[in-house]
């Protein structure tokens, strides 16, 4: 029986993921000068778009 083929293995997908995890979206704003890197919220993070 053969595998799915988007069942293969994860070096395949090489797409651009819209939704950031917490932690990327502060780097992206301690970047951006946003955000100091001691400075971490729980909540009521501002939106980001990942940098392309």
């Amino acid at each position: 029986m053969s595998q799915h083929s988007s069942l293969k293995g994860s070096s395949k997908i090489s797409t651009k993921r819209n939704v950031l995890k917490r932690y990327e979206r502060v780097d992206i704003l301690v970047k951006r000068g946003q955000m100091k890197k001691d400075d971490v919220r729980g909540f009521n993070l501002p939106k980001t778009k990942p940098e392309e």
